[in-house]
Parts: C-alpha cells; structure tokens; sequence
C-alpha cells in the first residue's frame, strides 16, 4: 500500500476554498481511503499547515492513474492560485508487525 500525504498552507481567507478545492479529489476511484481536513494546530512547536490530504493506494499503479485523471487536473487548477506552500509525501506503508508484551 503507498500512503500519499500532502500538505498545504494558505492564507486564512483562502482555507475553505483550497479544502473546498481539493473535495474533488475524493471523486477520482483508485485511492482505497481518502481525506481531506483542516489541521488541528494543536502541535506544541510547530502549526503553519493550513489543510491535508490523506490517501492510500494500493499500489505504485493506482497513485499513477489518480494523478492521471481529468479530476487532479482540475482540483490543481483550483487550489494551486490559492495555496502558498504545497509539501507532499509518498511512501510504502509497513505491514504491521506483532508487538510482544512481557507479562
């Protein structure tokens, strides 16, 4: 499974227009899970992300043809004027792992 991970940031009069943006990528059919969400800003140290998007895919393929479809075209056009900052992450997620417990 990859995990693709983005994060954007925007000033405060564009938040609900780039969430509103990026709803349009919930459409596109190959993601397993999908997300998009303001940011809590409850971190002690660190809270400048705006809105994230989260999705898993199951495989290399399907982020490929998500990417492809006329929908991230048009969520780009959408939210790319009204964002400031975009970082993403794509990863392969770890198979989960038996946890041992000492009685």
């Amino acid at each position: 499974m990859i995990r693709h991970i983005v994060f954007f940031t925007a000033r405060p009069e564009r938040v609900d227009a780039v969430v509103e943006g990026l709803q349009l990528l919930g459409q596109i059919p190959h993601s397993q899970h999908f997300e998009v969400t303001r940011n809590a800003k409850v971190d002690q140290i660190a809270n400048e992300v705006d809105v994230v998007v989260y999705a898993e895919f199951a495989d290399e393929a399907a982020l490929a043809a998500y990417k492809a479809h006329p929908l991230y075209a048009e969520a780009t056009k959408r939210v790319r004027p009204l964002r400031e900052l975009r970082y993403a992450a794509d990863f392969k997620a770890r198979e989960k792992l038996a946890l041992k417990r000492s009685a």
